[in-house]
């Protein structure tokens, strides 16, 4: 019969398993990974203002698009997952790690079949998110029209 380590043993055990994080070093390379999605996002923004010549808000629709096109193609080639090991909540925050996480769920679950899987488990991960950016989004709405009501903003 196996012996059971004692308290003292056992938190031994845990600090020698325990994977040790610089929170310095891991915030610098998510600030770097977030800005370069944010440094091609403006190029992209320049480059169709500039060379297009379409105006800001246009460009800015097409900018989301085409960050959430690489996102998506990058999760299809399995790089995705490599720059948020890297980068961390740089590469997770971003519009980018939100298309991530749709992408990733359907290649997971296409084996199940287009309704079963894809159709079923596509929200898996991105359904919370848009349910509570939804309810967060009317509740703060309620709150504005019940301030400009009141006449506590102009």
């Amino acid at each position: 019969m196996r012996k059971e380590p004692s308290k003292q043993e056992y938190s031994r055990m845990v600090e020698e398993m325990t994977p040790k994080h610089n929170s310095l070093k891991n915030c610098m390379k998510a600030f770097f990974t977030g800005g370069l999605f944010c440094v091609l996002g403006e190029g992209i923004k320049q480059m169709l203002m500039n060379q297009w010549g379409l105006d800001k808000k246009d460009a800015l629709l097409y900018v989301t698009i085409s960050l959430v096109l690489l996102s998506v193609l990058l999760t299809g080639w399995n790089l995705y997952g490599k720059i948020t090991k890297f980068g961390g909540a740089g590469g997770l925050v971003p519009i980018t790690g939100f298309a991530n996480s749709v992408a990733s769920t359907a290649i997971e679950y296409k084996k199940e079949g287009q309704v079963f899987g894809i159709g079923v488990k596509i929200f898996t991960i991105a359904g919370p998110v848009i349910l509570y950016g939804i309810v967060s989004s009317f509740v703060a709405g309620v709150f504005y029209l019940a301030a400009k009501q009141w006449g506590w903003i102009g």
